[in-house]
């Protein structure tokens, strides 16, 4: 089940990087930094804590992810890919420590890769 979940969530973190190539950083609302690391951590964070309170059910992934949905949007942390997040923490019901890694370094080492690319696609545009 943790292979499974591994990439589950890679596959989520490889959407954002479709965003974060199409879009210059800090210019769209859900691809700031803060949204990308925080909407991750916020969400994960939020299925594990509807696991460990309620169990494992697909009404109690429901409530973790409007929970992550809430808490993004009570934080102004939006960032819709990160919802998954939630989804995958109810279905595999990983150890806290998956919040650390590969979550928030995954969205740590995106944020760093984004912004690496925006620089380097500058320098060769003559900007």
């Amino acid at each position: 089940m943790r292979k499974i979940l591994v990439v589950a969530v890679g596959g989520g973190l490889g959407i954002l990087v479709m965003i974060l190539l199409g879009h210059e950083v800090g210019l769209t609302p859900s691809a700031k930094p803060l949204n990308i690391f925080g909407g991750h951590v916020i969400s994960a964070l939020c299925g594990l804590l509807v696991v460990k309170l309620c169990g494992q059910n697909a009404w109690f992934a429901a409530l973790a992810v409007g929970l992550a949905i809430a808490a993004m949007l009570a934080t102004d942390t939006m960032h819709p890919p990160a919802g998954i997040n939630a989804l995958l923490m109810v279905v595999a019901h990983p150890p806290w420590t998956f919040v650390l890694m590969p979550v928030a370094s995954g969205a740590l080492i995106l944020v760093a890769f984004s912004w690496a690319y925006q620089k380097a696609a500058k320098a060769v545009a003559g900007g």
